[in-house]
């Protein structure tokens, strides 16, 4: 029974090809599938509901309901059994639909009559295009030969869909990819740019679903599992450095590559008739779905492992690698999933802004980004499904908010906004080389942070005078092995050469939280942000703090060195962090090495508990460096990565500043250097208020240089001081609003 079954699912995928191959329009070419399936299954009812937007279904075809309901039926995601399976991505298969839960009754099709109901999610790498539903008078469950030929329909109809086989009126049957599309993500670096988008990984296209010759078909996917077998086990060979646990994820990688079950399910769609590439895909969207329902952070790798091997399958079938050939296109804007930093900097800086579906504020990419003054939109849902290379696209990083394939009034509005920065860009050149000094006479010493020597050309371009923060965990991020202490010493030598002798302070290793070496084990804590980092990590392990410190000071080489340690949270640990640098100072001395002319050791302030460590502490260190991006998050106890609370608190809240005035009242007493470093350090208005308060050092990514010494030159900073006191006085929750009223009566709010 099940052989001529699959012959019948044979014959139905045959008829669905040569339906597909008539010149016909597409509302024709539905209508003859839904009979053709209500005909192959024995059903009185087919019919096709396909999305007309994301939370609504229409009916679009049917054999058996009344043909007045076509284009008018419509439901919510969620509603009635067609919603149900729709929201879920699941099959829903009963004998008695209107006693199931969630049934909803529509009048107007006629459906009143047919009691069975089996409904399949017309889905393609896991993102639902519609449903394909069978009904029949009599009650019955259907067979699982007969589901599971309905899954294999509906894999075929989610390709057609996608390759615009159904193009017709109304909303529900437009051409994909064509409209505009609004995508509502999350701000990674601030700034705005039009241009195309490139794929970082170009969708692979299946346009032969239906197989002829199943024999061939099987040939194919065998030649090219042994190829992926081959190309995982070379994998692994080159990863016999790497420890243990990283090990036994390339295990668990090539077992799948030899899972038994994945290729016979497979084998089980080539036979009912398939193509390889067509049953690799049905396999690769229900490990998708299946990705994005499960809770367990484990089966979610593993199935993101699974959904890695089909992609890497697939493109061996087709001949489509990620490099397509596609040229890349004039001011390219990268979309991608996400992206690592290797992969980031090997694009360079043709890159005008990015565009991903994943990542944090804190990520990788986002800290290139940030290198680099470009655009960057993260948690942008669903845009490597809907974009394709060369699509027109504009990304807002100010809102993070990106349009792709806008419409004229989008676009129009959206170069008037780039105009005007650009004429405020042309203003701030006008002042590079003038001090930032305020009209009270007060100078404040901006300063650029950066992390790779890409950035340092910015250093005289953006009028910085040194460089406040220069993130060393970068050059260990982008490699896939621990750099040795010569090839550090040789970079730290050319970021100082770079500088020209102005300042660099160099942060020592920050990993840990959310940046994980690929090449070190990584750590399951509950909360790692507050967890195993930064100079904890380097104080437990200290042959890598070690080896770093003996870089720099070879790269000094005489001249001045300025080290900092990050996430210091009380004076013991600085004490311990300074002892590594005083015996590595020793070291090299012994070894006949030149030191340093000048030295300068400091720590990162970016836990609230430092702001209060004893006296001697404020004594024994350099100088002070405010991080005010984890200082902020703790202080407030709101987690930076996280959306429904990161916006919740202002850096101008009251008891924030009133913190930050008794670090700067405890530095001044005893004299330690202090400065304010991080995003808030860049913008305008916060940069003021700090400025106010009484930090004469702000650093800061280079393209906010210009704007914030325009905003310094043409204030008052000890009116704004007493706009501040006022607020505070008051009662006020922020000083936000007092600031920019107060700029505004003064006629410079723009």
């Amino acid at each position: 029974m099940a052989v001529q079954f699959e012959s019948e699912s044979r014959k139905l995928l045959g008829r669905l090809r040569d339906t597909m191959a008539e010149d016909a329009a597409g509302q024709a070419r539905l209508d003859k599938i839904v009979h053709l399936i209500a005909h192959s299954m024995g059903a009185e009812v087919c019919s096709i509901y396909l999305f007309r937007d994301p939370d609504t279904l229409e009916l679009c075809a049917t054999e058996g309901l009344e043909q007045e309901a076509v284009h008018q039926t419509r439901m919510r995601l969620g509603e009635g059994l067609v919603g149900r399976v729709a929201r879920s991505k699941r099959l829903i298969n009963t004998p008695d639909a209107p006693a199931e839960r969630g049934f909803r009754y529509m009048p107007e099709t006629g459906e009143e009559r047919f009691s069975s109901f089996c409904g399949v999610p017309i889905q393609r790498l896991g993102e639902a295009l519609g449903v394909l539903v069978v009904q029949s008078k009599e009650q019955r469950k259907f067979t699982a030969d007969e589901v599971y030929a309905l899954e294999v329909v509906a894999m075929v109809l989610a390709e057609m869909t996608e390759l615009g086989a159904f193009v017709g009126e109304g909303a529900a049957m437009e051409a994909r990819h064509q409209q505009p599309v609004l995508f509502r993500g999350v701000v990674g670096q601030e700034g705005a740019v039009e241009g195309r988008v490139y794929l970082h990984e170009p969708r692979v296209t299946v346009t032969n679903p239906v197989s002829d010759d199943p024999d061939r078909e099987l040939e194919r996917l065998t030649e090219a599992i042994e190829r992926l077998r081959v190309s995982v086990d070379d994998l692994l060979e080159s990863s016999m450095a790497v420890d243990a646990e990283q090990k036994q994820v390339f295990e668990a990688y090539r077992m799948f590559a030899n899972s038994r079950s994945w290729l016979r399910r497979m084998e089980a769609d080539i036979a009912n008739g398939l193509t390889a590439e067509a049953a690799v895909e049905k396999e690769q969207s229900l490990a998708r779905t299946r990705m994005n329902q499960a809770q367990d952070p484990y089966l979610r790798d593993r199935l993101h492992d699974l959904d890695d091997l089909s992609n890497r399958l697939l493109r061996i079938l087709t001949g489509q690698g990620r490099d397509t050939g596609a040229e890349m296109p004039e001011n390219p804007i990268l979309v991608a999933r996400n992206i690592g930093p290797g992969e980031l900097l090997e694009y360079g800086k043709t890159i005008r802004g990015i565009v991903l579906e994943e990542g944090s504020v804190g990520s990788h990419a986002a800290i290139v980004a940030r290198a680099w003054a470009i655009p960057l939109v993260i948690r942008a849902s669903r845009i490597t499904t809907e974009a394709l290379n060369g699509d027109p696209i504009l990304v807002d990083g100010e809102q993070g908010v990106v349009h792709l394939r806008p419409d004229d009034s989008v676009q129009n509005a959206f170069r008037d906004k780039i105009a005007m920065k650009a004429r405020a860009q042309e203003r701030y050149a006008s002042i590079r080389d003038e001090p930032a000094e305020a009209l009270c006479g007060t100078r404040i010493s901006l300063q650029m942070n950066a992390g790779l020597m890409a950035d340092l050309p910015s250093l005289p371009s953006s009028g910085a005078e040194g460089v406040g923060l220069f993130r060393t965990e970068l050059q260990f991020l982008i490699r896939n092995q621990m750099p040795r202490r010569a090839e550090l010493s040789a970079l730290y030598s050319r970021v100082m050469d770079a500088a020209g002798g102005k300042r660099v302070a160099f942060r020592t290793l920050d990993i840990g939280s959310d940046k994980v070496l690929p090449y070190m084990k990584p750590n399951e804590e509950p909360n790692p942000a507050l967890g195993w980092r930064a100079i904890r990590v380097g104080l437990d392990k200290p042959g890598v703090l070690r080896m770093q410190l003996q870089a720099l000071i070879r790269a000094a080489a005489g001249r001045r060195l300025t080290v900092m340690f990050p996430f210091i949270a009380q004076l013991a640990e600085f004490r311990d962090a300074r002892a590594e640098f005083d015996k590595a100072m020793e070291r090299e001395r012994i070894l006949g090495h030149p030191l340093p002319e000048v030295v300068e050791v400091g720590a990162m302030l970016e836990t609230p508990s430092l702001g209060y460590a004893p006296d001697i502490f404020y004594d024994e260190v350099d100088f002070l460096s405010v991080g005010g991006n984890d200082l902020k998050q703790f202080f407030f106890a709101a987690d930076r990565e996280n959306e429904r609370v990161r916006r919740r608190y202002d850096t101008l809240n009251v008891s924030f500043l009133r913190f930050l005035q008794q670090v700067i009242d405890r530095c001044e007493a005893h004299g330690t250097p202090l400065s304010f470093c991080g995003e808030d350090a860049g913008r305008p208005i916060e940069a003021l208020c700090l400025a106010a308060m009484g930090f004469r050092t702000l650093s800061m990514r280079p393209a906010s240089i210009g704007p914030v010494k325009h905003m310094l030159r043409r204030c008052n900073l000890r009116e704004v001081r007493e706009v501040i006191e006022d607020a505070a006085a008051r009662g006020e929750q922020s000083v936000r609003e007092p600031v920019m009223a107060y700029l505004a009566e003064q006629g410079w709010a723009n």
